[in-house]
């Protein structure tokens, strides 16, 4: 079992607009990255967050289940901030490239000023790596 878990905190994305709070926006770029990279989509289910006060669409919080393990995703359209994580297994074939392709294709979709990533090897003990 190894795989490779791509980690990002993405700050200040002003361009993103719909997708930081409409729902049915983050999914449809979720899975159709996924799709597009030749990763394979089992399911998805993303959360739409509203605002208590005014009743408007907030943040979203969503994942894609895929054959090869899954995308997280969630948003604070108040701050412009977004996490994201896209996790691979390559037990029957090497899924890194496609891994990366969705997580820079997510995140250029969300245009942030800055951000912080992570890439973490899985499953393989220390000294194997």
């Amino acid at each position: 079992m190894n795989g490779l878990h791509l980690i990002a905190d993405l700050y200040r994305c002003a361009d993103a607009g719909k997708l930081m709070c409409e729902c049915a926006e983050l999914e449809a770029l979720c899975v159709g990255e996924c799709r597009a990279a030749g990763l394979t989509p089992l399911g998805a289910y993303f959360y739409q967050f509203v605002d208590e006060v005014s009743g408007d669409a907030a943040g979203v919080t969503g994942t894609v289940v895929l054959a090869e393990s899954h995308l997280a995703i969630h948003t604070w359209p108040e701050s412009g901030d977004v996490t994201l994580d896209v996790y691979v297994c390559n037990f029957s074939r090497d899924n890194s490239d496609r891994a990366r392709r969705v997580f820079e294709r997510v995140i250029a979709a969300m245009g942030p000023e800055d951000r912080v990533d992570h890439e973490v090897v899985r499953g393989r003990l220390p000294a194997e790596v």
